[in-house]
């Protein structure tokens, strides 16, 4: 239950929150970059200790979650406000995020989650369930590299001429390289997640 809340908890604020932009080592990036790791993280845990089929249906779960989020999106920002609510435009400003970005966000997600379960389950029957921490960090840099190029092509490409192929795979190195960072900065929690809750469910 833990994992499955904190895994939607990240989908649903990585597309409420992620508007924002902020600048980390030189590079623009969305706040969702502290996000990302940590929900493919879940993903490496819930493999581990309950095996592919459960990451799969926690994936699904997450779509659905990010559908009904985008369903309900549209709908409350056409809804005319009462008029003791001032802060209409703003509230659309926000949740009114395009149809674009959001369907970028379900289809980068879901390929990048069918992927990490499948490279983490091949790597630990090679390594014969030893070396946790190669299998994570192997399956989340894939993953993320599929979850990056996806969105960011789905989402920016050809919006404005300046948004090339070139253009987009320049935002793309950097945004991707802070991701990295991040999901290896929280291997160390990993491996705290899957001893704590190993020995719970003994």
């Amino acid at each position: 239950l833990t994992l499955i809340s904190v895994f939607i908890g990240m989908l649903v604020g990585m597309n409420l929150l992620g508007g924002k932009i902020i600048t980390l080592f030189g590079v623009a990036s969305s706040v969702a970059v502290f996000m990302v790791p940590i929900s493919f993280a879940i993903t490496d845990i819930g493999t581990e200790l309950y095996g592919r089929k459960f990451s799969r249906q926690l994936t699904l779960a997450g779509m659905l979650t990010l559908v009904l989020l985008m369903l309900y999106s549209a709908l409350f920002v056409t809804l005319e406000p009462n008029v003791r609510f001032a802060s209409d435009e703003a509230y659309r400003t926000v949740f009114g995020s395009s149809l674009r970005i959001i369907v970028a966000s379900i289809i980068a997600f879901a390929l990048a989650q069918v992927q990490d379960i499948f490279i983490f389950e091949k790597i630990r029957a090679v390594t014969k369930g030893r070396y946790l921490w190669i299998r994570t960090n192997v399956s989340t840099f894939a993953s993320e590299l599929v979850d990056t190029t996806v969105f960011m092509f789905i989402a920016f490409y050809a919006i404005t001429p300046k948004f090339d192929a070139l253009f987009v795979v320049k935002m793309i190195i950097p945004y991707l390289l802070l991701k990295i960072v991040f999901a290896i900065l929280i291997t160390p929690a990993v491996y705290a997640g899957v001893k704590f809750l190993r020995g719970s469910t003994r």
